[in-house]
């Protein structure tokens, strides 16, 4: 495994609140292997933030009567405060709209234009006569030509994930009027994809590590033919086209926004005031690179995206593309035109972090779709994190602080069982581990919940609690060994509970944080201000390591990690979503 580990998050078009749709499928899982790497030792830079040039953003503008920019500025905020809350660690979270991201973005472009990748030619784009404008691909709505599906975009079928054009479409109408637009030329820069078919092919050859769903739609798509693609648009809001003649004209986002994986590491390296630091990221041999996003996006970065590396040289093409299924709510596909969904906001309003990222790992859609329902919610909650994993750690720190003088307790000899215990948690350390360096979060944090499993098996036969009067010895090594082991899970389930494991960390006695320090700055470029998350692990004190908790260390107050939730809170919160209330 390499040292270095480039983390990239796929960028929220900054449109709208974010949602469990979007924590489940692109932000929760490079969250956990980030904090997995770090915990390891490796040098980890974990990055993304908002897609601000995305026409979803100028939509919802034109409906509000508002200016993009404004949309922009309230939900970039927005999308801080929520990364923030469900403690989702980016070494920076940023936006496309930096004088960073445009020259980065524009220096790939006259890059790959300068070595004959990009040609300019004429393209047959939909004109809207109504609202007398050219139409870009998601202002234009339709059926989709390979399913049917009759609100497919102009760029991509949601139901079937295939890209396409919005020309393919049947039934064609513009997205602000309803009009049916008709077929008009106009000139534009195109990406030859075409030069890389065979260098695509090559890559993706040796790739036994990914997921087959990925790998396979990624052969499909070069197996299908791959044809040049339209990089420039005729709107006003995006990164200029850097071409005398062409400043009427835009780099179209999909083009711009997976730049922003370079330009935010370049970002970041400035923030850091050591400016060629991106370089060990993306020149290094030495760096894996893992790209996360929902399957919507595969096409992006399994073939667009590497093809853009490959034609611009000396650039990492992806090590990794661990890109999940869908989540749905309660049978239903997320959508937020149509207010089916739980906005991260008024979720935290209610709900504490660790309980939420727990129950969206547990079901997170890593080879299929999957479905989050409030009851599997509250279930999980009582059944496995507070019954299993909380009340195992409450009891015995409990018991500890009572009955112990408020310190780890001095053990007699260790039996078999006890070495039994301890030597389980060793070997949790390599089974979690496996998972979450696999991408297979949900087995790691099944592997972690088992560990949790053997632990309380362990004191339902020591029952320290009754040998406390009889044999206060017998007692006092089983509590030392049940916070060891308790202290290896705190370890364990960190990647997935941050909050609570840096809880569990102090009332166990120790000082410092094992989580790191997150927080929301205000940076500022050529006199612009704009406000980015922040990341720093450096003063970390943990490791992947079983416990070495020591004899005799003061414990702190405890206080329960998780609060079970009443059964009412399933209706509650079915009548909240299905009125709209909130969600």
């Amino acid at each position: 495994m390499s040292d270095k580990v480039l983390v990239c998050v796929a960028w929220p078009y900054a449109d709208g609140p974010l949602h469990l749709g979007h924590i489940t499928g692109a932000m929760l899982p490079p969250d956990i292997l980030a904090r997995y790497m770090r915990l390891l030792g490796k040098d980890v830079v974990m990055v993304s933030g908002s897609d601000t040039h995305g026409t979803p953003i100028t939509v919802r503008a034109e409906l509000e009567g508002v200016k993009p920019i404004e949309i922009v500025e309230r939900y970039h905020n927005n999308m801080l405060d929520s990364l923030v809350g469900l403690g989702l660690a980016y070494d920076l979270y940023t936006h496309t709209n930096t004088e960073n991201h445009k020259a980065v973005t524009q220096d790939m472009f006259l890059t790959l234009l300068d070595k004959g990748y990009i040609f300019l030619d004429s393209m047959t784009q939909f004109y809207c006569d109504h609202c007398q404008r050219y139409l870009a691909d998601r202002f234009v709505e339709g059926t989709c030509p390979h399913c049917d599906y009759d609100n497919a975009r102009g760029d991509q079928c949601d139901h079937c994930g295939r890209p396409l054009d919005a020309l393919e479409l049947k039934l064609p109408r513009c997205r602000f009027c309803g009009a049916t637009p008709h077929p008009q030329e106009t000139e534009h820069y195109f990406l030859d994809l075409t030069k890389f078919s065979e260098p695509l092919h090559e890559w993706l050859k040796d790739k036994p590590h990914w997921r087959s769903n990925v790998l396979n739609f990624a052969r499909g798509l070069l197996e299908s033919g791959l044809r040049p693609r339209a990089i420039t648009r005729d709107i006003d809001w995006g990164v200029p086209v850097p071409v005398e003649g062409f400043e009427h004209k835009v780099i179209y986002v999909w083009f711009d926004a997976v730049i922003g994986y370079l330009s935010a590491t370049i970002e970041w390296a400035q923030l850091q005031g050591k400016e060629e630091r991106w370089r060990d990221f993306w020149q290094s041999e030495d760096c894996q690179s893992y790209y996360f996003m929902g399957k919507d996006n595969i096409w992006f970065h399994t073939i667009i995206w590497p093809a853009m590396l490959l034609g611009y040289g000396d650039l990492n093409l992806p090590y990794d593309v661990p890109a999940n299924e869908n989540l749905n709510l309660e049978g239903r596909t997320f959508s937020k035109s149509r207010n089916w969904a739980i906005f991260v906001p008024d979720l935290l309003e209610r709900y504490d972090p660790d309980p939420v990222r727990y129950v969206l790992t547990a079901t997170m859609p890593e080879a299929q779709d999957s479905d989050f329902t409030w009851r599997d919610f509250v279930r999980r909650n009582n059944d496995e994190l507070v019954a299993t994993y909380g009340n195992l750690v409450h009891r015995v720190l409990t018991f500890a602080y009572r009955r112990f003088d408020g310190q780890v307790p001095q053990p007699g000899r260790l039996e078999a069982a006890d070495h039994q215990l301890l030597d389980a948690m060793t070997r949790a350390f390599v089974d979690v581990g496996r998972e979450i360096g696999a991408c297979h979060f949900r087995a790691g944090l099944s592997a972690a919940m088992a560990a949790a499993a053997e632990v309380n098996r362990y004191l339902d036969v020591a029952a320290p609690w009754k040998t406390i009067k009889s044999n206060p010895q017998a007692a006092a090594t089983s509590i030392y060994v049940a916070l060891r082991a308790i202290d290896s899970l705190k370890t364990l389930f960190l990647p997935f509970l941050p909050k609570s494991s840096q809880a569990l960390h102090e009332m166990l006695g120790y000082k410092g944080t094992i989580i790191g320090r997150q927080w929301i700055e205000e940076i500022s470029e050529d006199g612009v201000k704009h406000r980015v998350v922040r990341y720093d692990g450096s003063k970390n004190v943990g490791e992947w390591a079983p416990s070495h908790l020591p004899v005799g260390q003061k414990l702190r107050d405890p206080k329960p990690l998780f609060v079970k939730l009443e059964d009412e809170v399933i209706e509650q919160e079915v009548a909240r979503l299905k009125g709209g209330g909130g969600h």
